[in-house]
């Protein structure tokens, strides 16, 4: 059902550039949806958008014409709410590429979680932005349930506004686990680097504790189209603050993208803009991934 309570979002370009850099070997795209058919897995009636088809063939695709990325994260969309089917269908077709980070309630046993980790869940996903996105009825009630996912090695996946988050610093170090932030932060450009939301998120990535996620940028930008210039000083602010915490990811097929659908690979070249030195690049693309995701490394 597609209605104004339920807006369609467009397809992704379907001509990606290749990137202006060589992509080095074992990179992880650590943040993307598959979208699979709506029979096959219905959306969410809490969810606040309809996303277009995006298969894994496609998505296989654009990691090719990017010029060559091997593995990928994939992230629980909110318009599956905490049904995971689709994404975990995905996961165990790609046999140990790809994993993923699910969405989950309070009510979840933990023999559920660890039936998740068997096929390939590595974190969970609390998003506080978009509708249907979070299960959990307040911070502490997080906290909690960070305690259940400690011994699995798993992560905190949030999305939220940075600058709209009362107290960051102190509940993001008050997890069990450590953090992963989407989007940047989430916090739109014209609120300036020197909003104190965004410096407290600086001290918090200086912690150690946390990771910040060089995605969806277009979301934060103030631009119509690529490149996003505005972004560039918060991005490179967030690798000056602790770049072993820094990771990367497509946020493919960018569902309810507010301006002009961009080319996937003008945003990867972003990384060349802001990242110049290729062996930093490497640690964002593969090092830092594999080492919260717990890949393998390739052989």
């Amino acid at each position: 059902m597609t209605d104004d309570k339920y807006p369609a979002c467009p397809a992704p370009d379907p001509n990606p550039t290749r990137a202006k850099f060589t992509i080095p070997p074992g990179t992880i795209d650590s943040h993307a949806h598959i979208f699979g058919s709506p029979d096959a897995y219905p959306f969410s009636l809490a969810r606040g958008y309809t996303p277009p088809e995006a298969s894994l063939e496609n998505y296989l695709k654009l990691h090719k014409a990017l010029g060559g990325i091997d593995r990928a994260v994939l992230t629980q969309p909110s318009v599956y709410g905490t049904d995971n089917t689709c994404m975990l269908d995905v996961v165990d077709q790609m046999a140990g590429k790809f994993l993923a980070i699910v969405a989950v309630d309070a009510s979840v046993t933990d023999q559920e979680l660890e039936a998740f980790h068997e096929r390939g869940a590595r974190g969970a996903r609390v998003n506080l932005v978009d509708k249907g996105g979070n299960p959990f009825e307040n911070a502490r009630a997080v906290q909690k349930f960070t305690e259940r996912i400690k011994d699995l090695g798993w992560h905190l996946e949030v999305l939220i506004h940075v600058h709209e988050f009362d107290d960051l610093r102190a509940t993001m170090n008050g997890m069990a686990v450590d953090v992963s932030f989407g989007h940047l932060g989430y916090m739109k450009t014209d609120n300036g680097i020197d909003r104190p939301g965004f410096q407290e998120f600086l001290h918090l990535m200086r912690d150690g504790n946390c990771w910040a996620k060089l995605t969806g940028t277009y979301r934060i930008t103030t631009s119509p189209q690529t490149p996003y210039d505005d972004v560039a000083p918060f991005a490179k602010a967030l690798i000056e603050a602790n770049q072993d915490r820094i990771i990367w990811g497509t946020d493919w097929p960018h569902p309810a993208v507010k301006v002009s659908m961009p080319n996937d690979g003008a945003l990867m070249d972003h990384l060349a803009d802001w990242v110049p030195d290729a062996d930093a690049r490497k640690k964002i693309l593969v090092d830092n991934p594999q080492q919260l995701y717990g890949f393998s490394p390739l052989s």
